[in-house]
């Protein structure tokens, strides 16, 4: 519409409509979107509705869902039949027969490590289209059949079962299929266009594959079908728009500052680099290595303790000393001599029917009761002289007897701190352990023994041997005793074990309106105002003709230029996240928390708008099997540790201790009965049991390197390489490629027909791009191109031919 064509009362400052006019226009338009008004009813299909038995289904209710303008359904993992009538299915498909574009819209909050489908349309065994998220594997996985009736498959890794809301948008465009998750596009894929030739007693099933298989857990919302173009746009209107925001220029803005201030230290730092080099050219630096405060140099070996170590680039490797078994004289007995790490043959006395080795003390009473003490000394038990004995300060019902010493010691005696203890001989990595009657040398937390006797020990990698309990987005590292869980690049630390993405949702580090909802995306969150509430978000009211009071104009100009009237102050209007014992400061653009004058911050948490003193440990309230603790202000949440053993292990957080019948998985053929947890093998997937549910997944196949042609061979599951290409899958015909036979008839790529004059040979055009011949294949060239092609000649047994 041309300017002129406005009311004079419309036109303001050149602009050509005043902007409550203009703003005005723009949230009816968004309205419209978010609450699905618009799309044309013959385009669009409301599941729940369709789905008129969904109140009546066992397993099933109607619960307080998103938000409170649609209804919303818990589905719980009980048998349920969330099928639609063939009345309704037929409504429904007759909407997507023939379309080669439609979205699957849902609003979903998945029960934690759960699997289950969210709808699926299959006839018979043929899935048309099925949707699946595993809680196992963190995965969404999608279903479909192609024109040719091959069942294809597709994974996106992807968590929905968090036990949070989630927006979720599955788009399919001819051969493009795209997901969006909280108004973030994930993936976007290429593949084959899925077939929408449903025939006659097509069934639908809303959280569930069929009456016995791949329950749902968690709540549904907002679930539809639309056939138009971009559909994910009905539930984020935000992606259509072409304009930014204020909000959004402001950021940009801030991001270019930021980005270079980090330029210009990092070019700094890189002009200093440059400088310290030019004198390091001309040097020879050696690799040192440093083990117990001693430094060795590069191929240096030593033996330390038990393990013969080398020094190499910079690096300590050592390997545990082998120690032959000793072939001792008769007279002799393997023994630890000190410092020794393997025993050697040492001699032995006889006493009284008994050997000992040397050193071993025995004491014994004579015919007058008195105590007489004999050590074994070269071969022969020498008596040795008794000083008095030390005056004991516990009543003698506390005093016991020992037999290698002829004083009586207290109950509870420290043998380890004696000057010539037992403790002398736990040299590495090894404690000294009292016993009543002695001590023995025992291994420290994360360490093995090298000797039979716990006195020398050695580090256990956990790592290696997957001994540690590092969880998602963590690798392990080794440490001396112990391990230690690192984050991956982008992911900050939950606890010491689990990290995640910075959900600033979550800790409450947003800049949301109250009557907004906020959505955590990578780096950072996004909001959307509640339906029935319009806004940018950031500042959401319900009443359009109000909002002049607390709304700041915005004028966004074609060249991309917006310019912003006020800043928002998070620390009067409550938008901050200071703990209760510091302050908070509004600055341009955000807020700082700051520890008042004089005073020291006490670390205390803010955690599900309650305070948590510092040091504090509590129990999850909507995840039981989680633990959190208050760490000086931090927040560190883990997964509990599952030990079998223990009568109290609560079966929910640890699946595989639980015992009960309800629990086992039965097998497809309905024979054989699975543990909660078990996994196996069943057509080519990884099944696993979980909760009386089964969850599988597609084996993974090692890539085949350097092979242009593949082929899966009938009875496995993964793909060789062949030489011949006529032989292999991967093969993709081309409608707009043909062959011309020997009687100049044009054959479309992939097309079979039977041999003029024979009837038991079968033909097929096969377009290639390199020139290949075999004794097999007769080679031509298309009259229309350079492509050159392939006709395969199959002579089919004359005795029982086959025609397509």
């Amino acid at each position: 519409m041309h300017l002129a064509q406005y009311p004079a009362e419309h036109q303001h400052d050149g602009i050509g409509v005043s902007l409550p006019s203009f703003t005005m226009g723009l949230f009816k338009l968004y309205f419209a979107l978010s609450s699905g008004f618009g799309v044309d009813p013959a385009l669009h299909v409301d599941i729940f509705e369709e789905f008129d038995n969904l109140k009546s289904s066992a397993g099933v209710s109607q619960v307080q869902g998103f938000h409170n303008e649609t209804r919303a359904y818990l589905f719980e993992g009980t048998s349920r039949n969330a099928r639609a009538s063939l009345k309704a299915a037929e409504r429904i498909l007759q909407k997507l027969r023939g379309r080669t574009e439609f979205t699957l819209l849902l609003t979903l909050k998945q029960e934690k490590f759960s699997s289950g489908v969210l709808l699926s349309i299959h006839y018979g065994e043929q899935r048309f289209l099925e949707v699946e998220s595993s809680g196992l594997r963190n995965e969404i996985r999608l279903f479909f059949q192609t024109s040719d009736q091959r069942q294809q498959r597709e994974v996106f890794p992807y968590s929905l079962a968090d036990g949070h809301w989630h927006k979720v948008s599955l788009a399919f465009s001819a051969t493009q299929v795209s997901i969006h998750i909280d108004c973030n596009r994930i993936y976007e894929r290429i593949v084959e266009m899925p077939s929408m030739d449903f025939p006659r007693g097509t069934n639908i099933w809303l959280g569930q594959r069929n009456d016995a298989h791949g329950f749902f857990r968690g709540v549904m919302q907002d679930v539809q079908l639309v056939v138009i173009p971009h559909g994910y746009i009905i539930q984020c209107p935000d992606l259509n728009r072409t304009c930014p925001t204020c909000n959004d220029f402001h950021g940009l803005v801030q991001k270019i500052m930021e980005l270079q201030d980090i330029l210009a230290k990092t070019s700094s730092k890189l002009a200093l680099a440059e400088e310290k080099m030019k004198y390091l050219d001309g040097c020879y630096c050696e690799r040192t290595c440093t083990l117990n405060r001693e430094i060795y140099r590069d191929d240096d070996a030593w033996i330390d303790g038990c393990r013969n170590c080398t020094c190499s680039n910079g690096t300590v490797e050592c390997e545990s000393i082998f120690c032959p078994p000793p072939q001792c004289p008769p007279d002799t007995a393997p023994i630890y001599m000190p410092g020794a790490c393997c025993k050697e043959c040492q001699p032995v006395c006889l006493f009284r029917g008994r050997v000992y080795v040397e050193g071993d003390r025995k004491s014994v009473h004579d015919s007058e009761g008195n105590c007489l003490l004999f050590e074994c000394r070269d071969r022969s038990m020498r008596r040795v002289e008794i000083t008095s004995c030390p005056e004991l300060n516990c009543p003698e019902s506390e005093q016991i007897t020992l037999t290698d010493r002829c004083c009586k010691v207290c109950r509870g005696h420290d043998f380890c701190a004696e000057a010539a203890g037992h403790s002398r001989n736990c040299v590495e990595n090894s404690d000294c352990i009292n016993l009543e009657a002695g001590a023995f040398c025992s291994c420290k937390e994360g360490y093995h023994a090298l000797r039979d006797d716990s006195a020398y020990c050695q580090d256990i990698d956990e790592c290696a041997e997957g001994k540690h309990y590092c969880r998602e987005n963590t690798m392990c590292l080794n440490t001396p005793g112990s391990f230690m869980c690192v984050c991956n690049t982008g992911y900050v630390r939950i606890d010491d074990y689990s990290c995640t993405e910075h959900d600033e949702c979550v800790r409450e580090l947003n800049t949301c309106d109250e009557n907004a909802l906020c959505f955590n995306t990578v780096g950072g969150h996004s909001c959307s105002c509640k339906p029935g509430y319009v806004g940018n978000g950031t500042v959401c009211r319900g009443n359009l003709f109000r909002m002049k009071q607390f709304m700041t104009y915005t004028i966004c100009l074609w060249c991309l230029l917006c310019f912003c009237m006020a800043d928002i102050d998070e620390c009067e209007m409550g938008r901050h996240s200071c703990a209760n014992d510091t302050v908070c400061f509004n600055v341009d653009g955000g807020y700082d928390c700051r520890c008042p004058h004089g005073r020291n911050c006490t670390g205390d948490c803010a955690h599900d708008g309650k305070v948590k003193d510092n040091g504090q440990i509590w129990v999850l309230d909507d995840d039981r099997c989680s633990v959190c603790s208050c760490q000086s202000g931090l927040v560190m949440c883990r997964r509990m540790v599952c030990d079998c053993e223990n009568p109290t292990v609560d079966v929910l957080c640890c699946p595989e201790c639980d015992p009960r019948l309800s629990s086992q998985c039965l097998h497809q053929n309905g024979l054989l009965a699975y543990s909660n947890g078990e996994t196996w093998e069943e057509n080519c997937q990884q099944c696993q049991c979980m909760r009386g549910e089964v969850d599988c997944w597609p084996i993974s196949c090692a890539p085949v390197a350097d092979c242009e042609f593949t082929v899966v061979p009938e009875g496995e599951c993964c793909p060789r390489c062949v030489t011949d290409p006529c032989l292999a899958d991967t093969i993709r015909n081309d409608i707009t490629k043909s062959c011309v036979d020997e009687y100049g008839i044009t054959r479309f790529s992939g097309s079979a027909w039977t041999k003029h004059g024979t009837e038991c040979s079968l033909c097929q055009c096969k377009v290639l791009d390199t020139y290949i011949t075999t004794h097999r294949h007769t080679r031509y060239k298309s009259p229309s191109s350079s492509t050159l092609f392939i006709i395969e000649y199959l002579d089919l047994n004359p005795c029982g031919c086959h025609y397509f």
